[in-house]
């Protein structure tokens, strides 16, 4: 079913991310920003745990969360391991919000629009595991580019 795979993927890649920002080689690497390129590995991680509690946390989990979306990319010189915590607070939030959903939600309309249009949650859940994966790639090439 697809919540499965869709709770594994989202593990997966999440423990992925913590370890790619435990390779960075030390806490101000992660802030590093070189000419073209447009975010830094700390700021794609801040968005990614931003984006994960919003739309998963707070609109599907009802988690509370309020989402300053602006700070995922203005905020600097967070510690490595406040980010890793952030990482390892997301996780269960995300499959606690998956699992609580049932198989007709999936085929309900998100509660949100995005995109400037509704769609169905199955949809915005596919779009969300592979959003986290695109900006994981990006923060893999970002620190092997550092190194």
């Amino acid at each position: 079913m697809l919540k499965e795979s869709l709770i594994e993927i989202f593990e997966r890649d999440l423990n992925k991310l913590a370890a790619e920002i435990n390779l960075y080689k030390d806490d101000s690497s992660l802030w590093i920003v070189k000419e073209g390129i447009g975010n830094s590995g700390g700021n794609l991680c801040l968005h990614l745990i931003g984006n994960l509690n919003h739309f998963i946390g707070a609109i599907l989990g009802g988690s509370g969360y309020v989402r300053e979306r602006d700070k995922e990319f203005s905020l600097k010189d967070i510690s490595r391991a406040d980010l890793i915590v952030g990482i390892e607070n997301t996780i269960p939030l995300v499959k606690n919000s998956l699992n609580n959903l049932k198989a007709e939600d999936f085929e309900k309309t998100f509660p949100v629009e995005i995109f400037g249009r509704a769609q169905k949650t199955d949809f915005i859940l596919v779009h969300l595991a592979t959003h986290l994966t695109y900006h994981l790639g990006q923060i893999n090439y970002h620190r092997r580019l550092l190194a």
